[in-house]
């Protein structure tokens, strides 16, 4: 924290994926107003496209995503800065999203490009070290131009003993993995769970209750509800339209606000947010709100604010959402920010 706010980082793409950021920027938040005021580049690194935070450490992470992916970490200082702690080859192509276990032991990484999924364990201070494992996705989709193989494009770490998922838009697929602690190798579950054919999946949201979350279809536009047993598996309660603007509709970010009220889709293309009560077995959409740019890259729910990332307009975008109705506002002017990808509170 700091005296002016709280403080967030900001990842995006830099010359190396034909970007016009330099690496990772910081923000001051107001709580009160949502207000960003960007500090700079703090960290300079190539295509920090996906930020994500340790759940004990001021340690921060991000992927490097390149032909010869990598993932970095920093440690966190109270005014935002980033001190390098090092960088390791994720065995793979492009990786575009990581996350820590709940534990804080490992971290995992989805090689966008190569299709597979990487593990590193973490030292007590958070500090990555060398990769323990990769797993590659076989397959592929209808698509002969998105999904000619695997194209893993997020890791979900699950609570407790819960498996974690790995979406893959290349094959139609959500794996799911146990971690084995003391090789720091994933062990799957199978079977896999399939989507739609020509779904695209590329992210998932899980609902506050720890059974239901909600799988976004890069290529069909959809959003599929799941079920999620206690053994891990999901089972599709069924699926609705991500947007119901005319035009192409891409859909990126989904979250579940915090109450477990509303489901948010930031749609590309069409360049908006949508908006989804949850009170019913299917969601339902109640508003879709215009972002003001055309490619809503993803999105941070942080208090009573929501920021999307709009990657091609340069900039981030300041809602504040009405806590009865869960639909957002736009407040302030956009921030200028180069080809922002990711919001981390």
């Amino acid at each position: 924290m700091s005296g002016r706010g709280e403080i967030v980082h900001i990842g995006g793409y830099t010359a190396e994926s034909d970007g016009r950021g330099s690496g990772i920027v910081a923000a001051h938040r107001d709580p009160a107003t949502g207000a960003l005021t960007p500090l700079g580049t703090v960290a300079v690194t190539p295509s920090p496209s996906f930020l994500a935070r340790h759940p004990t450490h001021p340690v921060l992470y991000a992927v490097n995503e390149l032909a010869d992916g990598a993932i970095s970490a920093w440690r966190v200082g109270p005014d935002g800065s980033l001190d390098p702690l090092g960088s390791r080859s994720t065995g793979g192509a492009e990786p575009c999203h990581l996350a820590v276990l709940s534990d804080g032991g490992h971290l995992v990484a989805a090689n966008y490009g190569s299709g597979s999924v990487a593990v590193f364990p973490l030292d007590p201070q958070g500090v990555p070290g060398e990769r323990t494992d990769v797993v590659v996705h076989e397959g592929h989709g209808p698509d002969p131009e998105r999904q000619d193989h695997g194209h893993a494009h997020m890791v979900s770490p699950g609570a407790g003993r819960g498996p974690l998922l790995a979406v893959d838009l290349g094959t139609d697929s959500v794996y799911r993995y146990d971690l084995d602690g003391a090789s720091g190798r994933l062990v799957p579950r199978a079977p896999r769970i399939r989507t739609t054919p020509g779904t695209g999946p590329r992210h998932l949201a899980r609902h506050p209750d720890g059974r239901r979350c909600y799988l976004v279809g890069e290529l069909d536009a959809s959003v599929t509800a799941y079920e999620l047993t206690d053994d891990g598996a999901l089972h599709q309660r069924g699926r609705v339209e991500a947007s119901a603007r005319p035009g192409h509709v891409q859909p990126s970010e989904v979250a579940v606000g915090p109450d477990g009220r509303f489901l948010y889709v930031a749609n590309r293309g069409v360049g908006t947010l949508a908006v989804f009560t949850l009170a019913g077995e299917l969601p339902e959409l109640v508003a879709e709100v215009d972002t003001g740019g055309q490619w809503p890259r993803h999105f941070a729910l942080i208090g009573e604010h929501l920021y999307v990332a709009d990657e091609r307009a340069d900039m981030v975008r300041v809602f504040r959402r009405d806590a009865a109705t869960g639909v957002p506002e736009p407040v302030g002017e956009p921030v200028p920010v180069p080809s922002p990808t990711c919001v981390l509170p």
